[in-house]
């Protein structure tokens, strides 16, 4: 499938997407909270790494990771300009690394929640990872 704008017109729009606040999938994880009673988080905490949700008491960061800009294995890099995505794609790969290495250094334990798992509503086994790792608050 072509692209309906040109390369640099494509290249300006896409420039443009900030990564703040994936609203359907941030959405999805407070319906599973709400669901199984998952209680004690908060949202947008101001730290480094900026994960999407955190439980302060039980330190526990959760990252919701969009597929494609995470380089997830259910989705594959387009063909048209591939170097260029394949360098975007582990760059942000090795923030992600990064940025649960600092976090795991703190004392925290993270969970990153795939977009394809939330979509495929795998929801019972996204929130017995989350009540697993907040019910058992590490020394």
């Amino acid at each position: 499938m072509s692209d309906k704008f040109d390369k640099n017109t494509r290249s300006e729009i896409m420039r443009k997407v900030l990564s703040k606040n994936n609203k359907s999938t941030e959405k999805k994880i407070l319906i599973l909270f709400h669901m199984y009673d998952i209680k004690g988080w908060r949202r947008g905490y101001p730290v480094i790494g900026r994960p999407d949700f955190v439980f302060l008491q039980s330190k526990v960061a959760i990252f919701v990771d969009g597929c494609f800009w995470h380089g997830h294995k259910c989705k594959t890099i387009p063909e048209d300009n591939r170097e260029y995505w394949e360098k975007k794609i582990n760059k942000n790969k090795l923030r992600d690394l990064i940025i649960t290495k600092r976090f795991q250094k703190r004392g925290w334990r993270v969970v990153r929640i795939w977009e394809c798992e939330i979509r495929k509503k795998n929801f019972d086994s996204i929130a017995k990872s989350i009540i697993s790792m907040i019910s058992d608050p590490i020394n």
